[in-house]
């Protein structure tokens, strides 16, 4: 039984590209999204350069490499403001031929609708797989309309995937990392000189310039699971307050209300396989992992382009799905132990502990730029399949 028609589970960055992949293979694709509007998250997004790639091959990458600004300066610097290592986007373009793209998390999903045929995206709707089908039956999806037939569901329904549930009931699920993360987009009365990251003891801040004088700015710090402040910019306030310009001023900046508050929890143990019947997971559904490589939505957007590659409407997804977790579940487990060992570096509070890293950062920014930037290839080098759909 050939694939026909698509139902992708989730209208976050993962799900519409996967689905603006699977259009371009000239599949016949709807998005169900439970939200009832895809509003802006005051959240900004690193595009690394093997995202955008992926997103060139969809014709939406020129839209979004023209709404990001370059830095002069980019790197991990000390509370106190000194640098431990750096570089700049022309570096890191000059060595991987693509540039790390900060955009606004909104601009992205605004440029995935756009492309999109109108209709594609339907929003208060949620979906659930009834049943994730087979070789000789099609999967069916419960959606407001009633149980829906499809030759492929994608499930980018996040980190607390319904989906993941129903196939894999005896996975253990995602784990608490130890740290919650704040984010917000702000407009100062000066754009920052530099962007990146400061760390201190068992915390960091990142500092985003985006292109039309906002910033996005984030915080992470260890925390009890669940717990909250009254008052969140009070919070960041408290943990940031004494660090190097223009960190709490950034935060100072961040409206109470707006700023987002989140646990970092990461699948942790791997799943089986990314597929089951009919049914593929994809982004955090598949990898949840902690941001500390920048690399969530990134991994996503792989996934969807290797995902849509070889399907077609008369695609044999026998062979389809079982290649697709073979691709990417041993990179994607690659990169989400990679993020836990960052943050295992960021968690880092004694003295001793935190002087030992601040020395081992400080050595690595006296490597030669390409040797410094050589310890991304292995996640920036990646290239994204060709997509031969006709549409």
């Amino acid at each position: 039984m050939g694939l026909h028609q698509a139902i992708v589970i989730g209208g976050g960055i993962g799900g519409l590209t996967a689905a603006l992949a699977l259009h371009r293979q000239g599949v016949p694709v709807t998005v169900h999204e439970r939200a009832a509007s895809l509003e802006p998250v005051g959240a900004g997004l690193a595009l690394a350069p093997n995202a955008l790639r992926a997103l060139d091959r969809l014709g939406v990458g020129p839209r979004l490499r023209a709404l990001a600004a370059p830095h002069p300066a980019i790197g991990v610097r000390h509370p106190s403001g000194r640098w431990l290592a750096r570089t700049s986007t022309a570096a890191v373009e000059a060595h991987f031929g693509d540039p790390v793209a900060a955009v606004a998390r909104a601009e992205v999903i605004a440029a995935l609708v756009d492309a999109l045929p109108e209709g594609t995206v339907r929003t208060d709707s949620p979906a659930t797989v009834v049943d994730p089908g087979g070789t000789r039956h099609p999967a069916v999806v419960h959606t407001g309309d009633g149980d829906r037939p499809a030759g492929l569901v994608v499930a980018a329904d996040g980190i607390h995937s319904a989906t993941r549930g129903l196939l894999f009931p005896r996975h253990p699920g995602p784990r608490y990392s130890g740290f919650t993360t704040w984010r917000a987009i702000v407009t100062p009365a000066r754009r920052p000189a530099a962007a990146g990251e400061v760390w201190g003891r068992g915390r960091l801040a990142g500092i985003v310039p985006l292109a039309d004088g906002r910033v996005y700015v984030y915080g992470a710090a260890l925390a009890p699971a669940g717990a909250r402040a009254a008052d969140e910019q009070a919070e960041l306030q408290r943990l940031f307050g004494d660090w190097c310009a223009p960190v709490p001023q950034l935060f100072a900046l961040a409206e109470p209300d707006r700023v987002l508050r989140n646990d970092v929890r990461e699948l942790a143990d791997p799943l089986p396989a990314y597929h089951h019947g009919r049914v593929a997971l994809l982004g955090d559904a598949a990898h949840a992992m902690c941001p500390f490589l920048g690399q969530g939505a990134c991994q996503a957007v792989e996934d969807a382009l290797v995902l849509a590659a070889p399907l077609a409407p008369a695609a044999d997804l026998a062979t389809a799905l079982p290649a697709y977790t073979a691709a990417r579940l041993p990179r994607t487990t690659a990169v989400v132990t990679a993020s836990r060992r960052t943050g295992k570096l960021v968690a880092l509070r004694t003295p001793a502990a935190t002087l030992l890293r601040t020395t081992a950062l400080t050595l690595a920014g006296l490597l030669p730029t390409r040797a410094l930037l050589s310890r991304s290839a292995g996640i920036y080098d990646w290239q994204p399949p060709e997509l031969t759909g006709g549409a």
